[in-house]
């Protein structure tokens, strides 16, 4: 708003005016002669009407404009922090002294309140005022910390005393609202910081974190604190999130190792890094005066460069007459094409965390106090009671408070091992009992690992890195503290370490988790990147110790679920259709399928990180070896060494700029320190490495090439072995979706409805759409055949009677119409989807492939026979379905209507219809059954059954029998399938042997036909002239007949058994022309000729003959028509037939 001297204001006039006549009205510095501070009549209704202002007016209108003028107004350094001075300590029964302050405390929690840049909330008022509000709570904070007047954090705490001295039964809501507005204003106080991005004018000495923790310990905040922690769970319970925040930002990013040294060790540590700085910047200024600029190559220089292409390039300066390298490098610089890179977004939680912290040796001191205090009384009773609040989820829990537990825990747990080992180093007496770890013990039990596993995973999923990162910190921090209990030497300690390995090496979701973390690294930040490579480190060095101390060691892994899977493919569009076995009285099962135990195979798991990705993650850690400490330096140079020497994946380093890096590392301009503990190591394993890959450059000369790119696991096994890997495949062929059918029978259209709203409750209605779209396709392409034909024959010309051409027995078929998918999904759905597929046989479309050879890419057609309007029919049932869907009863939905089809029940060998008498012939239709050995005696033999008497049976009985086993014969003969032929394990054979097989039946087939071509012209019709010769041929041919039955039984396995009757006939004939005629006449009607010709006649009677079902003919009952035939009942005896040939 503009004002009268022509200046604008972004806080509105009345505003200002309200709160500036407030804050004049709460009072002032005093005239007389002490120049106290003086309070206004209502001093105290001049407060609350402030803190309504802020609260009715900035947080409900979402604005900053009271906050602004309050700080402009100068408010907390001129007015509150003097009220909170006229309090004294020793004045404890003044309640009007105690409601002020309380009342200026009420003030300062929201001013002092961290802000949050929230984008989706964000007006153009906070773009005004945060950055001038920032700042201000730096002032604020200042002014806290640095007092004279009074201990204003002590008051603070005396504020809140009278209720956290009421017992926890007995306290009011007041009561609890004070002690969490004064734990808030603590908290407040402990996290403010200058702002990143803004320049601090003051002194910062003044608001560091060692100045904070210096007023902590001197206005005895640090003892509140340890009381807190100490009685959470008995006197404290909502308290227990505020006082991990305010120990959060007191600790955090603090160094640890400096924690536990002594002022001597401090200040040699100091100097080291000092000297290590200096050194660094040595080394760098002498490469780059190496190739820098001088005094004397100030002046314009400009070359020609001849590039390999012949063509020349210009370049400008000196440095390019260095050397070759150089030129090239500032030749790939003047390049114009850049590749985008988009900015990193700010993270407010990286900022959150901050920077590593120094401190002074003051407050190294008192926070080295402090935290001993904690350990010994309070880190039990907070964390447990924190991990049990978020465990439950309290509704005063926020999303970052899980990520700080799992950060401070670590960090506890760091200077609990640190303490430890500063005590050893300084110990007099070695027996004093240092080994004692019940002071952790909280987050060392079976709930707190559930509750890391479960934010290990959650916060894998849910992508959150920094949670993550903290998350595995911790993970790391259990591994060591673990590590050093079983490495005691206390008996107790080493077998609680080995139950608590146990436990966490049981579950093999969380080996499957860190290798996914190590694998899956991106572009998160250094610290997300040095927290991964830390937990792989140690998780891998201590799971193979471990598993080596326990040979029998066993993991649980869980199985993917039936439901799991469904659930995924439901997400695809592909149809399960397992419904039928999941109800609900199978839920245990499933529960217990779902998890197993195993051996557990480290090497196997070890193999885990040698793909190229861990390599890769690990080489983006090395690349910062400049900054690394040398206990990092050394987690790289473990995992490289593991890989190329343990593992024996050494190609997985070929690679240029991992060999690179490795020389830069040690002979390059910006190597490490030869004075560094881990040099040496490195030198070492570089030149083994380059040593192992110059022989196998020699071995391979086509890792040359593969150099130049990152390797698969199928390539590096070639070039380490020089071969392919040998695998072999167990997994079955994909199965299409199971069969369903409907459980009552309905009509086709209803049918369809079915089907139609099945699919529409499963979101299919687009493969709906897709088949209406198929039928409608070939609907139209029939019609336009069906025109195409009716004019053809309109137009044709009469033909000539005298002429004589082959005339069609009807019109002619369209031609097949050809289904194809539009994508992939479609066709996994026609292979996967079992309600698709079966409104797709509903509407008539088929598979033109036989169902046993079905494959995802199998093609499935509409029939010639399907016309246009049966098409257009089964358009309109769909678009019926679609319009009015089917219903049913309360609770019932269209898919209840279907089944799956249930699997046919295996048959028996032999069918009795009566007991002791098996009428079966004596070997089965394509010969002897195999049987297993007589010495092989897996299982109890069966006794034999005993006979009963039998029961005499009437001729209509007799009769009604024989029909009745007659047609289960021949059910059973037409339902057979050769042994030969389908084998169980024809899934598993390769492709040799099916060839072979193939090749086999081609060659049968051919032989086949030939026959019938030499038979057709050998047979010449002729009819018998005696009626001796008729009836010996209709004797013959029932004798032949009845030896049909038992005759093809005996008949190898590697022929159709109508082929090898085909073959013994015209043998049979062949002879009998042999001896009884002279070459090139035929022979005349004999009785064997008639019996001959009867069988051959008959064999080409059966045009339908389906060759894939050995020569059986489908049409029985035809044939009995054609050539009726009694046969009689062969004689059985002890399971033998006993009729013979000899009886003819």
């Amino acid at each position: 708003m503009e004002l009268a001297d022509g200046s604008t204001d972004i806080v509105h006039p009345e505003v200002r005016a309200h709160i500036n006549s407030l804050v004049s009205a709460l009072g002032g510095i005093s005239a007389d002669s002490d120049g106290g501070y003086q309070l206004g009549d209502d001093a105290l209704e001049v407060l609350r009407d402030l803190k309504r202002w802020i609260r009715f007016y900035d947080e409900k209108t979402n604005r900053m404009d009271v906050a602004r003028c309050i700080h402009e107004a100068n408010l907390v350094e001129g007015d509150l922090l003097p009220i909170l001075s006229t309090w004294p300590e020793n004045a404890t029964d003044s309640k009007f002294k105690s409601r002020m302050a309380l009342a200026c405390f009420e003030l300062m929690v929201p001013l002092t309140w961290p802000m949050a840049r929230d984008r989706e909330r964000m007006t153009v008022n906070h773009h005004r005022h945060m950055p001038v509000l920032e700042l201000a709570q730096v002032g604020y904070k200042r002014a806290v910390v640095n007092y004279d007047g009074a201990r204003v954090l002590h008051t603070a705490i005396r504020v809140a005393l009278p209720s956290m001295a009421i017992p926890i039964g007995d306290r009011t809501q007041r009561d609890q609202g004070i002690i969490k507005l004064v734990l808030f204003f603590l908290r407040n106080i402990a996290m403010i910081e200058p702002p990143p991005d803004v320049k601090y004018e003051g002194d910062e000495s003044q608001i560091s974190r060692s100045a904070t923790i210096d007023a902590f310990s001197y206005q005895d905040i640090f003892l509140v604190l340890l009381t807190l922690a100490s009685n959470m769970g008995e006197d404290f319970r909502a308290e227990d999130t505020s006082v991990m925040e305010i120990i959060y930002h007191l600790v955090k990013q603090v160094d640890i190792e400096k924690l536990f040294m002594n002022e001597q060790q401090l200040s040699k540590a100091k100097a080291g890094e000092l000297a290590d700085m200096m050194s660094k910047e040595s080394s760098m200024l002498k490469a780059y005066n190496r190739k820098g600029p001088t005094r004397h190559n100030r002046f314009g220089t400009m070359i020609w460069v001849k590039r390999d292409d012949g063509k020349m390039s210009s370049l400008s300066g000196q440095d390019a007459l260095a050397d070759a390298s150089t030129r090239n490098q500032k030749m790939d610089n003047s390049k114009t094409f850049r590749p985008p890179r988009r900015a990193r977004k700010g993270d407010k939680d990286e900022k959150d965390l901050g920077l590593p912290t120094k401190l002074n040796s003051r407050a190294y001191d008192q926070l080295r106090s402090f935290v001993e205090d904690f350990l010994d009384s309070g880190f039990n009773p907070l964390f447990q009671h924190v991990r049990k609040t978020i465990d439950r989820e309290a509704p005063h829990v926020m999303q970052y408070h899980r990520r700080q537990f799992f950060y401070l825990v670590a960090w506890f747990l760091e200077a609990e091992r640190m303490r430890r080992k500063a005590r050893k180093q300084s110990s007099q007496n070695p027996s004093e009992d240092i080994s004692s770890f019940n002071l952790v013990a909280g987050v060392l039990n079976q709930e707190m690992f559930i509750t890391l596993n479960k934010a290990l995973h959650e916060s894998l999923e849910m992508k959150d890195w920094h949670e993550l990162t903290a998350v595995m910190r911790c993970f790391t921090q259990i591994l060591l503290t673990v590590q050093e209990m079983s490495e005691s030497g206390n008996e107790d300690n080493e077998e609680i370490a080995e139950n608590v390995l146990s436990r966490l090496f049981y579950e093999e979701a969380t080996h499957d988790a860190i290798a996914t973390i190590i694998r899956t690294y991106k572009d998160q930040s250094f610290n997300y990147l040095d927290a991964a490579t830390e937990l792989v480190h140690h998780f891998l060095r201590i799971l193979e110790g471990y598993s080596k101390q326990n040979i029998d060691m066993q993991v649980r892994s869980r199985k993917r679920t039936r439901r799991k899977k469904k659930a995924a493919q439901d997400a695809a569009g592909i149809e399960n259709d397992n419904d039928e076995n999941d109800g609900s009285d199978n839920d245990a099962a499933s529960a217990e399928r779902t998890t197993k135990e195993r051996k557990f195979d480290f090497h196997r798991f070890a193999t885990r990180f040698t793909p190229q990705s861990v390599v890769d993650t690990f080489v983006a850690f090395t690349k910062y070896y400049r900054d690394l400490t040398d206990s990092q330096l050394k987690r790289a140079h473990r995992y490289f060494y593991r890989v190329a020497f343990k593992a024996e994946a050494s190609v997985m380093l070929f690679r240029v700029d991992i060999i690179h890096l490795f020389y830069n590392m040690t002979k390059g301009p910006a190597a490490l320190e030869k004075s560094s503990r881990v040099f040496k190591e490195w030198e070492e394993l570089v030149k083994q490495v380059l040593r192992k890959c110059f022989k196998k450059l020699e071995q391979r000369p086509e890792l040359l090439v593969e150099m130049l790119f990152s390797k698969g696991s199928s390539t590096a096994f070639f070039l380490e072995y020089g071969f392919e890997r040998q695998t072999v495949t167990t997994a079955s062929k994909a199965k299409p979706a199971a069969e369903l059918v409907f459980k009552n029978t309905e009509e086709l259209d209803r049918q369809i409805a079915i089907v139609v709203g099945a699919m529409l409750d499963k979101n299919q209605a687009n493969h709906v759409a897709w088949i209406k779209k198929i039928l409608g396709d070939a609907e139209s392409e029939r019609k336009a055949f069906m025109a195409a034909e009716e004019a053809m024959a309109s137009v044709e010309p009469v033909q000539d009677e005298a002429e004589e051409q082959p005339t069609e027995s009807g019109p002619k078929a369209p031609p097949i119409f050809y289904v194809r998918p539009d994508d992939k999904d479609r066709r996994n759905a026609m292979f996967k989807n079992s309600h698709m597929r079966l409104l797709m046989k509903l509407v008539g479309l088929q598979l033109l492939d036989p169902a046993s050879e079905e494959t995802p890419e199998s093609a499935w057609i509409i029939p010639s026979d399907m016309s246009a309007d049966v098409l257009k029919d089964a358009i309109h049932y769909i678009n019926q379905a679609e319009f009015s869907p089917p219903t049913f009863e309360e609770g019932v939905l269209a898919e209840h209507q279907l089944k799956r089809r249930s699997a046919p029940r295996k048959k028996a060998d032999f069918d009795d219809d009566e007991d002791g008498e098996p009428d079966d012939p004596m070997f089965g239709p394509l010969g002897p059954t195999v049987r297993r050995p007589i010495d092989e005696e897996d299982g109890p033999k069966k006794s034999p059954r005993k006979r009963r008497p039998r029961k005499e049976l009437t001729e209509e009985e007799r009769q009604k029998k024989l029909k009745e086993r007659r047609k289960k014969e021949q059910d059973r003969l037409m339902s057979f399938r050769s042994e030969e032929l389908v084998r169980p394990e024809d899934d598993e054979t390769d492709s040799e042997y099916d060839e072979a097989f193939f090749a086999r039946e081609r060659e049968t087939k051919a032989k086949a036909a030939a026959i019938r071509h030499v038979a057709e012209r050998l047979l010449v019709p002729r009819k018998p002239t005696r009626k001796r010769g008729i009836a010996a041929t209709e004797s013959a041919s029932s004798s032949e007949e009845h030896q049909d039955g038992s005759g093809d039984s005996e008949s190898g396995h590697d022929s159709d058994p109508g082929d090898d009757f085909i073959l013994r006939a015209m043998n049979t004939t062949l002879e009998e022309e042999n001896e009884g005629q002279p070459e090139g006449t035929l022979p005349d009607g004999s009785d064997g000729e008639s019996r001959k010709r009867r069988r051959i006649s008959v064999e080409k009677t059966q045009p339908d003959e389906d060759e894939e079902m050995g020569g059986v003919n489908k049409n029985g009952d035809e044939d009995e028509d054609e050539a009726p035939v009694v046969t009689r009942r062969p004689r059985v005896r002890g399971g033998f037939v006993v009729d013979s040939d000899d009886d003819e």
